[in-house]
């Protein structure tokens, strides 16, 4: 995925898809017939949490706890606008093993400031529970059962299989559901020679053919479809399909298109060439991006890309806001 977000542990723990979310959770005015509320509990009422809201709290508990649903308790009331399924959230979240009391992991930018996710599948269903219906301002604790987080595979951050988990989210702002395309629906645009050519299945997945020649040294950015929606800002929250692959081997890194769901995030939550290539385009256009090194991961590389490798992306502009 072309983001750079501080842990990409934590962004697993709340992308992972384990179930489908039933009723969801919340107690926000004028909210109550989209939110069916996500009751407190023994469990989230034993945990106690302290500071101002956006900033690092202090979260005390005694382990082990254990739930088997989530329970939600709201710590700190929001205001405004409540989320629900569709909406983006921007949050500071910080994750705890209800078994061992440890804290698993944080998830913010890299420079500290809340990360933008969108309350939909392929979020765990308890985390769903815990962030639908909550408002800008609210910090919420909720207990969350292996059954609505990991399953019965536990993860890759030290939560066993049986482990519950304790959610700490600050919910910053709260954006409205936008319409989402399925694929880039815009004018097809000319072949821009000596850039990777695209096929498109039928569903819209693209299939990247890259040339068998050096790499382009700087960025190149090329429109494939212009679509006619609205513009993407600096700064926006982007909603997209995306393929990735490197130059030279052609091995696809990354797609959001097996996932079955499209990817939301800001445009200065990515590498710096892939938020380049969003900014000033309009939502139904299709993009191809070709990123070198120095706009992508740098020298450090990121798993199986090295600090050598340029790397392509074909992008779908699916929403903004």
């Amino acid at each position: 995925m072309p983001n750079k977000l501080l842990s990409t542990a934590l962004l697993a723990v709340v992308l992972l898809s384990v179930s489908a979310c039933g009723s969801t959770s919340g107690t926000t005015e004028g909210a109550a017939a989209e939110c069916p509320v996500t009751k407190s509990g023994a469990s989230s009422e034993k945990v106690t949490v302290s500071g101002a809201v956006d900033e690092t709290p202090k979260v005390e508990f005694v382990s082990p706890l254990t739930a088997t649903v989530t329970e939600r308790s709201v710590i700190t009331e929001g205001k405004g606008r409540a989320a629900v399924a569709g909406s983006t959230v921007a949050v500071s979240i910080r994750v705890f093993n209800a078994t061992t009391g440890a804290v698993v992991d944080q998830l913010t930018t890299p420079e500290g400031e809340p990360q933008e996710i969108k309350l939909e599948e392929p979020l765990v269903s308890g985390v769903l529970k815990a962030l639908l219906c909550s408002s800008a301002g609210a910090r919420i604790v909720a207990v969350i059962p292996p059954e609505e987080a990991f399953g019965e595979n536990g993860a890759e951050i030290n939560v066993a299989a049986t482990d519950s988990i304790v959610f700490v989210a600050d919910v910053i702002e709260v954006k409205k559901p936008v319409k989402v395309l399925e694929k880039a629906n815009g004018e097809d645009q000319p072949v821009v020679d000596g850039l990777p050519t695209v096929a498109l299945a039928d569903d819209g997945a693209p299939t990247i053919t890259v040339p068998k020649t050096d790499p382009p040294a700087e960025l190149e950015i090329a429109v494939l479809k212009q679509g006619d929606g609205a513009e993407v800002a600096d700064g926006a929250s982007v909603t997209v399909h995306y393929t990735g692959v490197i130059w030279g081997t052609g091995e696809v890194f990354d797609s959001s298109w097996p996932k079955g769901a499209p990817a939301t995030f800001t445009t200065e939550g990515v590498i710096p060439g892939f938020g380049k290539a969003l900014v000033g385009q309009k939502v139904g256009s299709q993009v191809l991006a070709v990123i070198p090194p120095a706009e992508g991961y740098g020298e450090a590389g990121q798993g199986s890309i090295k600090g050598t490798d340029t790397l392509v992306f074909v992008v779908d502009i699916l929403a903004t806001q």
